[in-house]
């Protein structure tokens, strides 16, 4: 049973738990599975599993997405699916945002963020980008400078995109689904991606996409680049 203030759960599935609150019932949805599976354990819990404890009294409810950025569409889908249980009302439904820190830069351009960038999730930014987390399939970054992933880079990542070619794109753990710097397209994983567990970088030469170590990075840069305040 869910039991009001103390919190107590219902967790009978992995995806989706219904958790008792002093102001009603929080669905804490997960935010890493497939969408249409959150519909089908949803629908499934509200018409099968919990229907005693989901009937009587008008209780209100909170839906929190996690790090799901979901479209207005697929918030509606869920909406339509608690609306159909009478005594549900739906107060708020609302996503986590990825924390971001204000580093002390001289031009102001860098980005520094923390957090994990999911399946369905964009970052855009005019500048350098210095996410300290990982990019999951799905995931994209995208920027007019240079991307330094202090984590795993499964995504797909866009640096220089507005044409700078001397843009590069750092990862502790570089094995995207694609590169791209400027125009040019990273080859197929398997032609580049080594089994080094060293942080590497892709760069261009000679209009070809190159991954290195990041130590010979300097070969690439002459001048040092500083994050001031990280």
């Amino acid at each position: 049973m869910v039991q009001g203030g103390g919190g107590t759960q219902v967790t009978d599935k992995q995806h989706i738990t219904i958790k008792g609150v002093k102001e009603g019932l929080v669905f804490l949805l997960d935010d890493a599975c497939d969408f249409s599976a959150l519909l089908e354990e949803l629908r499934y819990k509200l018409e099968k599993s919990h229907q005693q404890v989901l009937t009587g009294p008008l209780i209100h409810v909170h839906v929190k997405l996690g790090a799901r950025l979901c479209s207005e569409e697929q918030k509606e889908a869920i909406l339509d699916i608690i609306r159909n249980q009478g005594n549900l009302l739906v107060q708020s439904i609302e996503a986590e945002k990825l924390k971001e820190l204000e580093p002390e830069t001289d031009s102001g351009n860098l980005k520094l963020m923390t957090g994990v960038i999911r399946s369905g999730q964009t970052v855009v930014h005019d500048g350098n980008l210095l996410l300290i987390g990982d990019v999951n399939p799905g995931g994209t970054l995208r920027c007019s400078g240079d991307i330094y992933v202090l984590g795993a880079l499964r995504g797909m990542a866009h640096a220089g995109e507005l044409g700078r070619e001397d843009a590069i794109i750092a990862a502790s753990l570089l094995r995207p689904t694609q590169l791209r710097i400027a125009e040019v397209i990273s080859r197929p994983p398997d032609e580049w991606v080594s089994t080094d567990a060293a942080m590497e970088f892709a760069y261009l030469h000679e209009a070809q996409m190159q991954i290195d170590k990041i130590s010979q990075l300097y070969r690439f840069r002459k001048d040092p680049i500083v994050f001031k305040g990280v």
